[in-house]
């Protein structure tokens, strides 16, 4: 049991007790505070507090309802880009095939 308590003393004094040439640069001023957070300061994921998805399953009936009374325009769809006739340019320098 003595042992035990001794071996945990000098287990704690190693840790806070190091050698000279180990202790260098800004962890040696008296006023650092290490980077890395303990495993308890790291803030809790906060996606975990967004509602869940919704997600709703549609049944053939009511995919047929909800198209029945859907009414479609022509307003509804983009306008068509060509409204008049393309004329070919029969004699276009530098294109297509050549004799």
């Amino acid at each position: 049991m003595a042992s035990k308590a001794s071996s945990s003393i000098s287990q704690t004094l190693k840790r806070y007790i190091k050698k000279p040439w180990e202790v260098t640069g800004p962890c040696a001023d008296l006023e650092y505070k290490n980077a890395l957070p303990k495993a308890t300061e790291y803030p809790r994921d906060q996606r975990r507090n967004r509602p869940p998805i919704r997600s709703t399953v549609l049944k053939i009936a009511d995919v047929e309802k909800m198209m029945k009374e859907k009414t479609f325009d022509v307003n509804d769809f983009p306008k068509v880009y060509l409204t008049a006739k393309v004329e070919e340019d029969e004699n276009a320098v530098g294109g297509g095939y050549q004799k």
